[in-house]
């Protein structure tokens, strides 16, 4: 999976109507403003500190980053104290954020650990679900691996080999059935203690949003998307968006092993809606064409209704234990 991602997001604008899907920065404007309002806030709880790094894993085309910098430009100091990093491998896509935030300095890296240390406040949007997840299968002689090998027409197919220190929860290893799935990311805990311990250790914040369940469970939730549309996850690898849902119970736990503060995860809908996005969208709409105002409303229903993005959809934050509670978490 995780070369498949890398050959994927190498192609470019994958993003948006004319790609293979679409996120939530692109639906709405209010979706980035809100996210950069939250930034600047966290910024004055952790004290207004006269540098802070401001990172965004996984920006696409920038577009979260810049409405982020737009709304908070009246923020008190917010903007200059603001480092601007990006954590973006593909050079494609890094040439679309240079463009779309070309009124900023930003510096680009290949991975969080060559941020530098300091205070942080850290951004992932749709970030953890591109991640690397290993599969395992009950079978009838027990839990093993499930792969992705040849079958005997050279094709992509399903199967299963032995596999030792499976890290499936006691509750659900016993009560699975025959068939049964349980996924594990590697790579979203190796992440998510990196971003703690930088927290614990430097001060700051991450906002994390995806979608995923708030408990562990079992099923396959792998998936291909291309050209809005759900495709066989066998079939042309690296050519559609590669995901699965985030186990944000497992997110929480490696955090606050880790000892740093967590809040959520809730829905996205609520989040959003505590922290105003209602009244921004009167704001958008006000003096617009009729047909104008009801693409903003449908945006705005589409990031925060269950039918939508509004429950599938969760947010976490993983914070400094000395802040107060972080804005939008009731």
């Amino acid at each position: 999976m995780n070369a498949v991602a890398t050959d994927y997001y190498a192609r470019g604008d994958v993003f948006g109507r004319g790609g293979d899907f679409v996120t939530a920065p692109e639906i709405s404007q209010a979706f980035g403003e809100i996210v950069g309002l939250w930034a600047a806030v966290t910024w004055q709880q952790m004290g207004s500190p006269r540098h802070v790094h401001l990172v965004e894993c996984g920006p696409g085309r920038g577009t979260l980053m810049a409405d982020a910098l737009r709304a908070t430009k009246g923020a008190h100091g917010f903007v200059a104290a603001a480092k601007i990093h990006l954590v973006e491998r593909s050079p494609a896509l890094r040439a679309l954020q240079k463009k779309t935030l070309s009124n900023h300095d930003i510096t680009w890296h290949d991975d969080l650990a060559t941020v530098p240390d300091g205070p942080v406040i850290i951004i992932g949007n749709e970030f953890l679900d591109a991640l690397p997840v290993r599969q395992y299968q009950r079978t009838n002689d027990g839990w093993a691996e499930r792969v992705i090998t040849l079958d005997g027409r050279g094709e992509l197919t399903f199967s299963t080999r032995p596999a030792d220190n499976i890290p499936i929860p006691i509750p659900l290893a016993v009560t699975a059935e025959v068939g049964a799935i349980f996924e594990f990311s590697e790579a979203i805990t190796a992440l998510v203690k990196h971003i703690a311990n930088r927290i614990a250790r430097n001060s700051g914040a991450a906002l994390l949003i995806d979608y995923g369940h708030s408990a562990s469970g079992l099923g396959d939730t792998l998936q291909a998307v291309k050209g809005h549309s759900y495709h066989n996850v066998l079939t042309s690898p690296g050519e559609a968006d590669m995901t699965a849902h985030v186990d944000f119970a497992h997110v929480k736990a490696m955090a606050k092993s880790a000892g740093v503060c967590v809040f959520g995860p809730i829905e996205q809908g609520i989040w959003l809606r505590q922290l105003g996005i209602g009244l921004r969208q009167v704001q958008l709409a006000r003096g617009k064409p009729a047909d104008v105002a009801q693409t903003i409303e449908q945006g705005v229903r589409r990031l925060t209704e269950p039918h939508g993005m509004g429950v599938l959809f969760k947010v976490i934050t993983l914070a400094d234990p000395s802040l107060p509670r972080l804005e939008g978490f009731p």
